[in-house]
């Protein structure tokens, strides 16, 4: 089998995994979901440099409750004397996440994805344990079988799957690459990304679904590119400004 083919079989048993293993999960996920917009809540995801905060966002077919959350801090000061001395200590992770989050619209009906395939750094650590603090759900997408194998690197020693209110694991292997190819020593090929990207637009699939259930008819893009694509967009971004769901 060549390695071409061999990514595509591997990448199909991962996606099978996932859809086997996580229904259940995905499903109260869904739920969850479905009640926190049907109140005018959002759906934010916080994804630590992957695919997830431009793959669901403004996409056909994708609700307008997703909406992308960044916490960083920007200082431009250059000098090319000053360049040679290293940069100071940033200040306190749980202020700045604080601060973060009180400038953000993260509300306690929301649901807050956090997005790690190691769940081991401390940023998506601490704003998950914050978010939990203020009665957000926090869903976690890692790779638990990778992160079991890994140290915490936050103060309170924990990893984003033990912190999140419920976890959706990618199923990506230690390491992430899922291709051994003989006579090289690196495998290939990242397994997360796509995985999460299904996980979660089998959420995405599981929220509509609960709301037209529930008699609620949510606000979902449909395709800019169609005839009369970019009037239809403008119509079903302001029935979501206007009606929050």
């Amino acid at each position: 089998m060549s390695q071409i083919q061999n990514y595509f079989t591997s990448l199909q048993s991962l996606i099978s995994t996932i859809g086997e293993a996580e229904a259940e999960t995905i499903a109260r996920v869904s739920a969850l979901g479905a009640q926190s917009v049907a109140k005018q809540g959002v759906l934010h995801i916080f994804d630590t440099g992957h695919m997830l905060t431009s793959e669901l966002i403004g996409r056909a077919g994708g609700l307008l409750a997703w909406t992308p959350l960044s916490i960083s801090l920007s200082v431009t000061n250059p000098n090319r004397f000053r360049e040679k001395e290293p940069l100071p200590p940033a200040d306190d992770l749980t202020q700045f996440v604080k601060l973060g989050l009180g400038r953000s619209r993260l509300r306690a009906q929301d649901l807050l994805f956090v997005g790690s395939v190691s769940g081991k750094t401390p940023m998506p650590v601490e704003i998950a344990l914050q978010a939990r603090a203020l009665g957000t759900t926090v869903v976690a997408l890692t790779s638990v079988e990778h992160s079991r194998r890994l140290d915490s690197e936050h103060a309170s020693g924990k990893r984003l799957f033990e912190v999140a209110d419920l976890v959706l694991d990618n199923h990506a292997p230690p390491g992430d690459a899922m291709l051994s190819v003989d006579g090289f020593d690196r495998r290939l090929c990242p397994a997360s990304g796509l995985a999460a990207a299904c996980a979660m637009w089998a959420v995405n699939a599981g929220i509509v679904s609960e709301l037209v259930g529930m008699g609620i008819e949510p606000s979902v893009y449909s395709s800019v590119n169609l005839p009369g694509g970019p009037e239809n967009v403008k119509a079903i971004e302001e029935r979501y400004t206007k009606l929050g769901y």
